[in-house]
């Protein structure tokens, strides 16, 4: 099935092609607008394609020095391998850790021009931001899926935090990554969302930090990734698949080891604040402790 564009209200777009699903936000000028959104349906029916035809390089480990074709491919495989810094140089990661990242970061690009106000571009929960002079965007999280239940959705979800993210902040992407999200996590994390200032750094830098939160517990159950999914980028790589309850001290153990990895990401330039979540506990770059979600 090809691509597909539905027009939703409040200025939105839903463009959806196989995995990709995107829903983008513009405003300004309204001849600005439809021009801008012609331009982003027109480059999305790509976008497929072009990473199917570099699927099984994008799906090795980050080595070497790239040399993808494809602007979006050689954004992902930029943002990964920028990640991996000090103790991490041989840890196992793919250019796919950026993928909805990046292609919400190309598609941004179509926005970024005379007459837009502000924009956003959401893949899935990764999101690009275009904004300007005296405008901000409100960014709200809701930290553990697993208390999303259908009588949420019908009343109104109630997020755990609201972050407001302004012009001349430096940051134009968000990103979110965990063991209960669409992708697969080596961690234990419920969330861990990332300001950057792309949205392809940012989804490489929540994959590396989701990963990071981690204990070693053997109750904690974790199977091969492509025994789950036969063509999964990870492999035989061990991926989360159940969390038992665990202990205070293990929670704190776990969050701040994945505190220290978005630190080191934080002071080497790749993001510009980070939070993470575990079992009703979260961290930032931005406090000195772990605390409870209130």
């Amino acid at each position: 099935m090809g691509p597909t564009s539905h027009e939703l209200s409040h200025g939105r777009r839903h463009f959806q092609h196989g995995p990709i699903d995107i829903i983008a936000y513009a405003e300004g000028d309204p001849a600005s607008v439809a021009l801008a959104h012609k331009a982003a349906w027109q480059r999305f029916g790509q976008i497929l394609p072009e990473l199917v035809n570099e699927l099984a390089e994008l799906r090795q480990p980050v080595l070497g020095a790239g040399g993808f074709k494809g602007p979006i491919a050689q954004s992902m495989w930029q943002a990964c391998k920028a990640c991996l810094i000090d103790s991490d140089a041989q840890a196992f990661l793919t250019p796919m850790a950026a993928v909805a990242g990046s292609v919400a970061q190309d598609l941004s690009a179509c926005y970024q021009v005379s007459g837009i106000r502000r924009a956003w571009v959401n893949n899935g929960g990764d999101i690009a931001l275009h904004l300007t002079e005296d405008t901000a965007v409100s960014i709200g999280l809701f930290a553990d899926l697993a208390r999303l239940d259908e009588q949420q959705l019908i009343a109104g979800v109630q997020t755990d935090a609201v972050f407001e993210v302004k012009y001349g902040m430096g940051i134009s992407g968000v990103a979110t990554s965990g063991w209960r999200g669409r992708s697969f996590s080596l961690g234990i994390a419920d969330s861990v969302t990332v300001f950057a200032a792309s949205a392809s750094q940012a989804d490489a830098a929540a994959t590396m930090i989701a990963n990071a939160v981690n204990v070693e517990d053997a109750r904690i159950v974790r199977e091969p990734a492509n025994a789950l999914k036969d063509d999964s980028d990870l492999g035989q790589q061990l991926v989360t698949v159940s969390v038992p309850e665990l202990s205070e001290h293990e929670i704190h153990e776990a969050l701040e080891a994945g505190l220290k990895k978005a630190r080191t990401l934080k002071q080497n330039g790749l993001i510009c604040a980070s939070v993470l979540s575990c079992q009703g506990w979260f961290a930032s770059t931005e406090t000195a402790r772990v605390q409870r979600i209130t």
